[in-house]
């Protein structure tokens, strides 16, 4: 399954995106002020994640995150298409660190193929995690087309197209934000390599986190997939040996 792969600006504000219609830049910052506000992601250091995907009811994939988006630090764990169990620990602004699979230290080209698996799952699963919060980033265009309904609620679809960012700057994005809360009810995307029509992923379960709003669960009826966070955390610090000792987090 492919899934969205976006390269997230850390720290962006509005004053760094391109231009955009202004009422779709406004419903933008609405989602930001329901989300909890620039100030509170900013101060938003840590965050502790897994990200599952779930298929008729069982789970077929699973990975653990630790990010210290303050400064880069990040640790991955999960396993490859193969089913070997990885580990990373990296700076996601140098894209260096260290590796291992199925519990050795990985070197040479394993090591850098591995460097590269863990910079490109933390692009995917935290856009699925936070693309509310990226509105704004630089690179993105955005554009009003119309309203629509999310089951019962009234919602105003808001598109999203890139402008040379990115590992697939082509994909295709639509948040449905709901009128009245104005957080992210769903999302629609056509990804660069596909020509439609838009997958659909209901957006579940928002919650209070820390000082700031993030959703535990999509789902996409039509698939029978869910794409799941079942530990999500804000905490306050993590140890340094996180981000450095291949055992530490266990």
């Amino acid at each position: 399954m492919t899934l969205a792969t976006l390269v997230l600006a850390l720290a962006a504000t509005a004053a760094d995106a391109p231009a955009a219609e202004p009422k779709a830049l406004a419903l933008a910052t609405q989602v930001m002020q329901a989300l909890g506000g620039d100030e509170a992601w900013r101060r938003t250091r840590f965050l502790r994640f897994d990200f599952a995907v779930e298929s008729e009811g069982k789970i077929v994939m699973s990975r653990s995150h630790y990010w210290d988006k303050w400064n880069g630090r990040y640790r991955v764990e999960g396993k490859t298409k193969e089913g070997k169990p990885f580990l990373v620990l990296m700076n996601l602004n140098s894209r260096e660190g260290s590796a291992w699979q199925d519990g050795k230290p990985a070197e040479g080209d394993l090591k850098k193929e591995l460097l590269e698996r863990g910079y490109a799952v933390w692009v995917n699963d935290t856009y699925w995690l936070l693309m509310p919060y990226k509105l704004q980033d630089p690179g993105v265009r955005l554009r009003l087309e119309g309203s629509a309904k999310v089951g019962e609620a009234d919602c105003e679809k808001l598109a999203l197209s890139f402008e040379a960012v990115g590992l697939t700057p082509k994909d295709r994005y639509w948040a449905f934000v709901n009128r009245e809360t104005h957080l992210v009810d769903r999302w629609e995307y056509i990804l660069q390599d596909e020509k439609g029509p838009a997958t659909r992923w209901d957006w579940k379960g928002w919650k209070t986190y820390g000082k700031i709003q993030l959703a535990a669960e999509r789902v996409n009826e039509k698939a029978k997939r869910r794409i799941l966070f079942p530990v999500l955390d804000v905490p306050a610090g993590m140890a340094d040996v996180v981000f450095t000792q291949p055992g530490a987090a266990r």
